[in-house]
């Protein structure tokens, strides 16, 4: 079925498009660091309780936050608040890279998943009220999850490669991608989605792919 979008309304593949890159920005953000822990445990003199932090801050803090600013895209705008996570994730990531100490590290690894818990229920938003439910909402949410996946792979892939490098260069990986995004989202996405109580009557307009 051919896609539909009112005027002003990005078009779906191009949606589809930007919401699968902060996926992307997100898991690489998750697991590029494993294959250079033992790097950076050497280079920071990091004991093994700290190692431990570095790979798990991401995944605390994002759990920890999710719910919380699950509701920050209904209030403020998905747009403008998906904008504000992917930026968090790539301010983080290029602090990390420029860590002095392990606790640097640790910290900018927990403002990596604080960006990341504000970015994603925006981008799984964007997607449910872009996309007619059904098949169109269906396929979108499957290419999500192979994203993740690819995700995941690459991670630790380019994580491998790059730490032959040094361990910096794994998290400046997700820089460009998230500078990209933050780039993009506000001119190819535009407009913004108001909040309920402000939202016209009628139904929002779907798209599907």
């Amino acid at each position: 079925m051919p896609s539909t979008s009112l005027p002003g309304e990005p078009g779906p593949r191009r949606l589809l498009a930007l919401i699968s890159a902060t996926q992307l920005l997100a898991v690489l953000d998750g697991t590029a660091v494993t294959i250079a822990l033992p790097r950076i445990q050497r280079d920071l003199e990091l004991s093994s309780a700290g190692l431990a932090w570095v790979l798990s801050a991401y995944a605390l803090a994002f759990g920890a936050l999710l719910l919380p600013f699950g509701r920050a895209g209904d209030l403020l705008g998905r747009r403008r608040v998906l904008v504000a996570g992917a930026a968090m994730c790539t301010a983080a990531s290029l602090a990390g890279a420029l860590a002095p100490s392990g606790a640097w590290l640790i910290a900018a690894r927990v403002a990596q998943g604080a960006g990341a818990a504000v970015a994603m229920p925006a981008a799984l938003a964007l997607v449910t009220t872009g996309f007619a439910a059904g098949p169109a909402r269906t396929r979108a949410f499957t290419l999500l999850v192979l994203v993740s996946g690819l995700g995941g792979v690459l991670g630790m892939v380019l994580g491998g490669a790059l730490t032959a490098y040094g361990w910096r260069w794994t998290l400046l990986l997700t820089v460009p991608l998230g500078l990209a995004t933050v780039a993009l989202v506000p001119t190819r996405l535009p407009g913004e989605d108001p909040a309920p109580a402000t939202r016209p009557r009628g139904p929002a307009p779907s798209h599907t792919l």
